[in-house]
């Protein structure tokens, strides 16, 4: 039985350290906000007309699988459920295109079926020979990269070598290069290159194999967690506190202890030190590698941050008929959203896609009411000043919302504004960077490893290997725990 500290209560944090309890080890969280559950975050609003809840993170849940195993691998006579509430979308998003068409995401067969009745046959046999393709990189990473360690280039290159595979996986070759080489239809591309964002990257440079993010949400279909995603930080924790993981809010990190050639435990932000056997580190890689255990030569490979998040959260009047559960509204100029956050200097984006959660559950909002959440692509907080940026950028987005049909403005009860810099306050992500370090290249498939330099330490979430995303943050604690080994 090893003592071990995890830094970081959010879902890679949570997930590891119930795994290593039911392993038999003896483990602490510190978390330094007074709640867990780090970027899924949850936001309550009260009003005279009632409370609205908002989920401030990931909004849509994928590969399901993942937390059951999660959940069943760590119960014990406890619910193998958690308590999680599934409730399946369709659509899984609908998408609104410039030139007015629109197209509804559905999972497996069906949604090939929809492309065709919406652009036709042609559009959709390109899509399902898109697929086939999106099959076999799948395959390839579930088996060999999103489920096992990778701790180095060479062993990426192995992998994919020894699978001969590397048709499907195209190394070298971007997002944006294989979806033109498929689809003839440019809404298809744009649907396509907008999964780049969810690992934080500009499609242009993001590897063909981020194809495998697509066909997750796309084949396996995505849900909603009745009452919010949230839930699922509380399933974890109870988990975690059934098992006897003592779980401490409020105590921030200053750095990692080390004693001899190995991590010893940490010190908290009071002074105390606190003795362990292990730590693993949930906590962005860079944060990790430029303050908590200082690595100039790991921190000067992360620099590259990933996009982040500007958010409104939208307390609304009356209800919207024919709302999606999720909704996304594509610009004229797709270029135009990465040459401004990627660019030099990096600028807020004149003319955004905007992403919209309104989840019909009243577990979330007053009846007759909506809240909502809109998300924008955002530079990160640095390059940006967003605190000085916000309140004039809320209105820009409320008017693109206009421009493209939905004006709510004349029905706000209460808007907040969470840009990056809120994002890194809350969580210590430097930049507030969703993703960590961008997905761009070669490298982009490369996350840094699970097993730290250090020996005794080791990383955990979506920073790291495997990637973002709360499935692949909950496979990350899989690995760690996997490394670590029973007590």
């Amino acid at each position: 039985m090893a003592a071990v500290i995890v830094i970081g209560a959010g879902v890679g944090g949570l997930s590891v350290a119930a795994r290593l309890a039911a392993a038999g080890h003896r483990v602490t969280v510190f978390e330094q906000a007074e709640t867990v559950g780090g970027k899924l975050g949850r936001r309550t609003v009260e009003t005279a007309e009632g409370a609205f809840t908002f989920d401030t993170g990931p909004s849509l849940f994928t590969l399901p699988q993942v937390a059951a195993e999660l959940l069943a691998s760590t119960a014990g006579s406890l619910d193998p459920t958690g308590g999680l509430d599934l409730v399946p979308l369709d659509p899984i998003v609908r998408h609104h295109f410039p030139d007015g068409s629109t197209l509804d995401s559905a999972a497996g067969d069906a949604f090939a079926e929809r492309i065709g009745q919406a652009f036709g046959a042609e559009a959709a046999a390109d899509w399902r020979r898109l697929w086939r393709r999106a099959g076999r990189v799948w395959a390839t990473s579930w088996r060999h990269v999103l489920t096992s360690p990778v701790d180095s280039p060479m062993q990426m290159a192995g992998l994919a070598w020894r699978l001969g595979d590397l048709a499907a996986i195209a190394p070298g070759r971007t997002l944006r290069g294989l979806g033109r080489s498929h689809l003839r239809d440019p809404r298809l591309r744009m649907l396509l290159e907008r999964y780049a964002t969810y690992t934080g990257a500009d499609p242009r440079r993001a590897p063909a194999a981020l194809l495998a993010i697509p066909y997750a949400e796309l084949e396996f279909g995505g849900w909603y967690l009745r009452g919010g995603l949230g839930t699922l930080a509380d399933a974890l924790l109870a988990r975690c506190e059934a098992l006897g993981v003592r779980v401490v809010t409020g105590a921030a990190v200053r750095s990692i202890a080390v004693e001899g050639s190995r991590a010893a435990g940490v010190i908290l932000e009071d002074g105390n030190a606190v003795k362990a056997d292990v730590v693993v580190a949930n906590a962005d890689a860079l944060q990790v590698y430029r303050s908590l255990l200082p690595r100039p030569r790991e921190a000067r490979r992360l620099e590259a941050r990933s996009l982040g998040g500007f958010v409104l959260l939208l307390g609304l009047r009356g209800r919207t008929p024919g709302l999606a559960h999720h909704t996304v509204f594509f610009p004229r100029d797709y270029d135009a959203e990465f040459d401004a956050i990627f660019g030099t200097p990096p600028a807020p984006v004149p003319d955004p896609t905007v992403f919209v959660t309104a989840a019909d559950d009243p577990l979330v909002r007053p009846d007759g009411h909506e809240g909502w959440f809109v998300l924008v692509n955002a530079a990160p907080q640095g390059p940006v000043d967003w605190p000085a940026a916000a309140d004039a950028y809320a209105d820009r987005v409320l008017a693109v919302l206009a421009e493209r049909g939905h004006d709510v403005r004349d029905r706000l009860l209460f808007r907040e504004v969470l840009t990056p810099a809120d994002l890194e306050a809350a969580t210590r992500s430097p930049g507030g960077a969703i993703y960590g370090t961008a997905s761009h290249g070669l490298g982009g498939l490369l996350r840094p490893p699970n097993r730290s330099p250090l020996p005794g330490l080791f990383l955990v979430g979506g920073s790291v290997h495997p990637g973002g995303g709360l499935p692949l943050v909950m496979l990350s604690a899989k690995i760690v725990a996997d490394l670590i080994g029973a007590g």
